[in-house]
């Protein structure tokens, strides 16, 4: 029997570039999202010629995770790629309740129960690897991002908790993937394309995805993809919060990607 992987988020972008490096892996796939694209996807990567299930749900509910759960029918997981996150711009007090909340349910909780019931398999097993997607957003004040950015400093603090936890179960990797900006539907959902951020020039997903699975496998324990931001995460740590914040700001503001007229 082949391996099986989990990948959320796996309609486009990182999840979907992650969902292509599992099956050519030899990896049977379910593959999770909260879109109908995701059967798209999981034909696209049936050429590699192993099995993929498509679950569309919603992974910002327990019940839609409890879904996802169950349509593992019982079957061990070998590798999990939590990817699946949501992002939004503007400023916090415009936004409605419903929205950042969904956020915060989504890359918080939804991420957390998913890995309290994986992980838990894997350690009795004392085998499996688990990719979170984190974000280097989660190191810097997120003016203008201020839910997303803080779940992330959530995810990337989280995880290097509970690596700490793991130390005994030594056939269990858990890897945290830092991505800045990427090439995803990311900024198009989280209303930022007339931002700096959401307007420039961003990381290619599958090479983010690469590094992500290179780092995994190699067994590190986190990996910032792309030199530009490794350098951006370095100077987070030394560079005052209100400085960070402000930064933050130039690249989020709505109009800031504009062209001046």
């Amino acid at each position: 029997m082949n391996k099986y992987a989990i990948v959320t988020g796996a309609s486009t972008g990182i999840g979907f570039e992650l969902a292509h490096l599992a099956a050519q892996n030899g990896y049977d796939l379910l593959v999770v999202a909260d879109e109908p694209l995701v059967d798209a996807a999981a034909r696209d990567l049936q050429a590699h010629g192993t099995q993929v299930q498509a679950l569309e749900c919603d992974l910002s509910t327990i019940e839609g995770v409890d879904r996802l759960l169950a349509a593992t029918q019982g079957r061990a997981v070998d590798l999990l790629c939590a990817n699946a996150g949501r992002g939004l711009g503007h400023a916090f007090l415009d936004q409605q309740v419903a929205d950042w909340k969904r956020v915060i349910d989504t890359n918080v909780t939804g991420t957390v129960y998913l890995l309290h019931h994986v992980l838990g398999a894997m350690a009795q097993r004392d085998h499996g690897k688990v990719l979170v997607t984190g974000s280097i957003a989660g190191l810097i004040p997120g003016t203008y991002q201020a839910v997303y950015n803080a779940t992330k400093a959530f995810i990337d603090n989280f995880t290097d908790g509970l690596r700490g936890e793991l130390k005994e179960h030594k056939g269990v990797t858990l890897t945290t993937l830092m991505p800045g900006p990427t090439e995803t539907e990311f900024f198009a959902r989280g209303d930022m394309l007339d931002t700096d951020v959401g307007s420039s020039r961003k990381d290619d997903p599958a090479k983010v995805a690469r590094d992500g699975w290179d780092a995994l496998h190699e067994g590190k324990a986190y990996v910032v993809s792309g030199w530009k931001n490794k350098l951006q995460a370095a100077a987070s740590h030394v560079t005052p919060t209100p400085v960070l914040a402000e930064m933050h700001r130039r690249m989020a503001e709505p109009g800031s990607g504009e062209p001046e007229t």
